[in-house]
Parts: structure tokens; C-alpha cells; sequence
């Protein structure tokens, strides 16, 4: 295990009618004036945006609105915010949707604090130093950006997809309410779950030794994400289920999972250039990338491989034929992907095969000619990665 530290400072909020408690929270932070951050109209239509409204208004906090978060956040509405935040002075940001809106939030709570271009944090041109603060009222779990220092902005120009992060992005609080996501189409559902198990991939493939407190807790939360996708396809109203898949979803990418242990980040990596080139959810587009990248790391830890297997797909270890193990677990994965309605191919995204040499060009201006920590991975590797997926 390796040397860290762990900061997770946020205030989480969970269970029935949680989101009346806005106003307290956020007047509990001595704010004066609040930008309420939303994606589409379904916050509006289901009547949380007045519930906010109206919570905020009792604890006599002032407010503004600013709709329009979309998948793949984009950086024009980012700009509009900080425009926003800077003329009417300020000083808290709430996030009301999903990952969208709380990254394009984390953005606008960093550009109102900042001088200069906010896309200077994202292009590595400026280090984050002070940030509004962000609270969140969440209604898409996937992203796990509640409860994470990250943010992932999609500039217009040259539809650049990049992220950055820092402990000052964390937000504040965060209420989760699982029936808050009743009303979400399955489709995007099964996409945030796609989404939260590759944030556990992402750790899980790792080469760093000795940490297995770490890889029974990644294990434990894949089994529970699993479980609880089945019963939400079929139910989805059951409260169980969502409530599972909301806090896996925060667990996911808190941090928690990760301490001491080199993580890898390859395969989102590959999938940001497919999200900024189709504008596809980066959840189904997880589900067609990991697969390949899996069956194209396979050689270089096969006994990572046959542990998640058995442990989380619960195959039968055979040690005269890990290879078999391994590949049965990821089958395995990939039928869980088609039950719960996912694509398995870029094919199935609606991306191109013929595109591949397009993304390998974004990709290298986005991240240069190697990556990844679990397998260094050239641009010729990515390239096949990307065959594999088209298949």
C-alpha cells in the first residue's frame, strides 16, 4: 500500500424530502445570494426547482437561476455563469441534476473566483487557489461529483473534453434523495450505473500490492451496484434499489475506494474523445470501452482479472486455466451491460470505425503519446482498444 492522504469534507444528506432542507444548509454557510445551476426541463416540470425555491426563500436567502446543463457539459454556458456570478455578486453555487450540472457548477464556482479565462484550470495554465463554495441537490446518480473534487468541462472550440480537480471543488453538502430519481429515463439510469462501476475499474486495475482492504471494499460496492441495477430495471420504484445506487454512486468516486493505491484512468481517458466527438452519454460510452480495454489488458495481470471474476461475477476459479476465468468474467460483465440496455459497441453509440484515426488524433493533442499507469498505453495501443470496441 502506498503513502496518502484522504480529504472528504462534504456534508451528505440522504433519505425522503431531504431537498426542503436547502435553505437551511445553504443559509447555514452565510450566503447572501445564490446561483441555482440546472440542467433541462424535468427539474422544473417535477416541481423541485420551486421546492428549492421556495426553501431558499423561507430561509430568506436570495437566489438566481441558470438552466441548460447538458451531457458532456459545455463551456459557453460556463461562461454565462461566471458572467452571472461576478455582475450580481455571488457567493454560493448550487448544482440541482447530475454529474452535468454539478461539473459545469464546480466550473462557474471557479471562474467567478479567477481573473482570467476559467479554461486555464482545464488546460493545466493556472492552479486552483480559492473557489465559491458548491452545494448540491442530486437527482442523476453516476458521476459521483457530489462527493468529488473533479470537474469535466467540454470547450466548443475544438470540442476539447478535459477535467480538473482539487479538494476546494468538493462540494459542501449534498442531498440525495433516491426518489428524486424515480422519473429518470432507464436508459440514463443504466448509464450512471455503467458510469460509477468504471470510477471502481478505474482503481480496481491497479499494479500496486498489498491492498486488499481496498479490493474487498471495490468488490463489495460492484456486487451491491449489481444487485440493486437488476431490481431498478425491473422496479423502478423500488426505494431499496435506488437508495443502493445513489450512495455506491458517491462511494464510487469519494475517493475512498482509492486510497493507497495507484489508480489508472486510462479507459476514461478514451472515452472523453468518443463523448466530445458524438456527444454521446459517457456512461453508455464506458460500456463499449471498458470491455476492450479489459480484454486488451488482459495479459498484463491475469490474476487481477480471474479476482474480479470470481469475486464480483462469480465464476468458478479454474487455476489450470486463468485466461478462461478471466475472459468469463468479462463476458459476464458484458451480458449484465446488455441486460440492463446498454451498448456493447461503438457501432451500437452510432460512431464510426472509420472515425478511429480522428479520435487518435484528439487524443494525442488532449493527452500526448502515452497514458495509463495499469498498462502504459501508446497511441497504437489505443488504437487497437478502439478496434476491439468496434467489433
Amino acid at each position: 500500500m502506498e503513502n496518502f492522504q484522504f480529504y472528504s469534507p462534504t456534508k451528505f444528506i440522504f433519505g425522503k424530502d431531504t431537498q426542503h432542507q436547502v435553505g437551511s444548509l445553504v443559509q447555514s454557510r452565510n450566503a447572501k445570494k445564490v446561483l441555482i445551476h440546472y440542467g433541462g426541463g424535468s427539474v422544473v416540470k417535477s416541481g423541485l426547482l420551486q421546492q428549492i425555491q421556495d426553501s431558499l426563500s423561507q430561509s430568506k436567502v436570495k437566489y438566481l437561476v441558470l438552466g441548460g446543463a447538458m451531457p458532456n457539459p459545455r463551456s459557453s454556458l460556463v461562461y454565462e455563469g461566471i458572467d452571472l456570478c461576478k455582475k450580481e455578486g455571488v457567493d454560493f453555487v448550487l448544482a440541482v441534476g447530475g454529474g452535468s450540472a454539478i461539473d459545469s457548477a464546480k466550473a462557474i464556482a471557479l471562474g467567478s473566483m479567477y481573473d482570467g479565462d476559467f479554461w486555464d484550470f482545464y488546460d493545466r495554465k493556472a492552479k486552483i487557489t480559492k473557489a465559491l463554495p458548491v452545494g448540491v441537490v442530486l437527482t442523476i446518480p453516476a458521476a459521483g461529483s457530489e462527493g468529488s473534487t473533479a470537474s469535466v468541462i467540454t470547450h466548443e472550440n475544438g470540442m476539447l473534453k478535459r477535467g480538473t480537480g482539487s479538494d476546494l471543488l468538493r462540494p459542501v453538502f449534498a442531498i440525495i434523495n433516491p426518489e428524486l430519481t424515480y422519473t429518470l429515463p432507464m436508459y440514463h439510469a443504466s448509464a450512471g450505473v455503467v458510469d460509477m462501476m468504471s470510477h471502481i475499474f478505474e482503481r480496481y486495475l491497479t499494479k500496486t500490492t498489498a491492498v486488499e482492504l481496498t479490493d474487498h471494499m471495490c468488490e463489495g460496492v460492484l456486487k451491491a451496484i449489481i444487485d440493486a441495477a437488476r431490481v431498478m430495471v425491473k422496479h423502478p420504484s423500488d426505494y431499496d434499489a435506488r437508495a443502493t445506487i445513489c450512495w455506491a454512486g458517491t462511494i464510487a468516486h469519494n475517493g475512498i475506494l482509492g486510497v493507497g493505491r495507484q489508480e489508472d484512468w486510462s479507459t476514461h481517458i478514451l472515452e472523453h474523445e468518443l463523448s466530445a466527438f458524438y456527444d454521446v452519454s459517457h456512461g453508455a460510452g464506458l460500456a463499449v470501452m471498458f470491455p476492450a480495454f479489459m480484454k486488451y489488458t488482459l495479459h498484463e495481470d491475469v490474476n487481477r482479472y480471474v479476482r474480479l471474476a470470481v469475486q464480483v461475477w462469480n465464476v468458478v476459479n479454474d487455476p489450470t486455466d486463468p485466461y478462461g476465468v478471466a475472459l468469463e468474467g468479462i463476458a459476464r460483465f458484458e451480458r449484465f451491460l446488455k441486460e440492463i440496455g446498454m451498448p456493447l459497441t461503438l457501432q451500437d453509440l452510432g460512431a464510426k470505425k472509420e472515425d478511429i484515426d480522428k479520435l487518435i488524433e484528439k487524443l494525442e493533442h488532449n493527452k500526448g503519446t502515452s497514458f495509463g499507469s495499469f498498462k502504459l498505453l501508446t497511441l497504437e495501443d489505443a488504437k487497437k482498444i478502439y478496434l476491439l470496441a468496434s467489433k
